[in-house]
């Protein structure tokens, strides 16, 4: 047709090889697939990945699950979807900007936080006792990707799941890997703290006046702050970094978040029953395997092993609800 083009997928990574820095990750230099596949015509292998991703039931279930407040009553709230979705736009933004490979940050991006249990980082706290060593939401992810529900994914989209948090060591790969690192702290600390400010768990004065100072007043004046600080502290560097001094306020205004916030009064209250839903489903699932649905639990797996995937891919409702169901009756509160 007349105005279009056709362009395949040979054509598009000529393309990623004449356009991107030199340090962006190319399609045709992935280290592949735990299975080989034969090349799609029209599409990259970093944007099949990132299409994998969104049609997994996995992604699909972020719209029920938690970012800071347990199963929110308002519309506005941000759920693990919606956070997704940011810290994609923002990882876009920061992969165009620098000339890194935009699809393989979407792919990573989308997928980061799949591995995600029930109310957030609680849910962390409520497995672990469960498992050996510490159950991570990232490590979940790559298992969800791989084993429960796989993708047979690149293997630099796994590696950027896997080391997308800040405390996991050896960190990403690829400088793609690391703008989802900067792009999900910039997301999640500008929309959390508009979210507590919609609680009214904070008021505006109780924000740092250095955050506010350095970034601005507004979220869309901080995004774009960060933004840029990643942007030109990158360029200048030749690796993805952010500007020291945005980086020491943003490392400050976690500290202050995880203390009025993510550990305050307010989240301790909701913690305790997150913490007894989680741990109760695990046991009763546990003891009761047959229940556990085939398409949740990899073929093999030990009793609890099973358990805690399933009850780990529950969004927060589902879980409440099921709780509701097994555990109400008996149960006097």
């Amino acid at each position: 047709m007349e105005g279009l083009l056709r362009r395949n997928r040979v054509e598009r990574e000529k393309l990623e090889a004449e356009l991107l820095a030199p340090s962006a990750t190319l399609s045709t230099q992935s280290k592949g697939r735990a299975r080989a596949e034969e090349p799609d015509e029209f599409r990259t292998a970093f944007e099949r990945d990132r299409d994998r991703v969104i049609h997994t039931k996995a992604f699909r279930r972020l719209k029920h699950k938690t970012q800071v407040f347990l199963n929110p009553d308002g519309d506005h709230f941000v759920t693990r979807m919606t956070h997704t979705i940011h810290v994609t736009q923002v990882g876009r933004s920061l992969a165009k900007a620098l000339g890194l490979n935009e699809a393989l940050t979407e792919a990573i991006c989308l997928a980061h936080d799949v591995g995600h249990s029930p109310f957030g980082h609680t849910g962390e706290d409520a497995l672990t006792p469960l498992v050996e060593g510490e159950w991570l939401h990232s490590a979940h992810g790559v298992r969800t990707l791989s084993i429960l529900e796989p993708q047979n994914l690149s293997y630099e989209v796994l590696d950027g799941v896997r080391a997308h948090s800040w405390k996991i060591d050896p960190p990403p790969e690829t400088p793609e890997g690391w703008i989802c690192r900067f792009a999900d702290r910039i997301a999640y600390l500008t929309h959390d703290v508009s979210d507590a400010l919609r609680a009214g768990v904070l008021t505006y004065h109780d924000i740092p006046q250095q955050a506010l100072t350095t970034f601005g007043s507004t979220s869309r004046e901080w995004i774009d702050s960060l933004v840029t600080a990643v942007i030109e502290e990158s360029h200048r560097t030749g690796r993805v970094e952010m500007e020291p001094r945005h980086l020491e306020v943003m490392d400050q205004l976690r500290d202050f978040m995880f203390e009025h916030v993510y550990l305050g009064p307010y989240a301790e209250k909701q913690k305790g029953r997150a913490i007894q839903v989680i741990q109760d489903l695990v046991g009763y699932y546990r003891d009761h395997p047959d229940e556990v649905p085939e398409s949740s639990a990899a073929p093999g797996t030990d009793p609890l092993t099973a358990a805690v995937d399933y009850v780990a891919g529950m969004s927060d409702r589902f879980a409440l609800r099921t709780w509701d169901k097994l555990f109400r009756p008996k149960l006097d509160f």
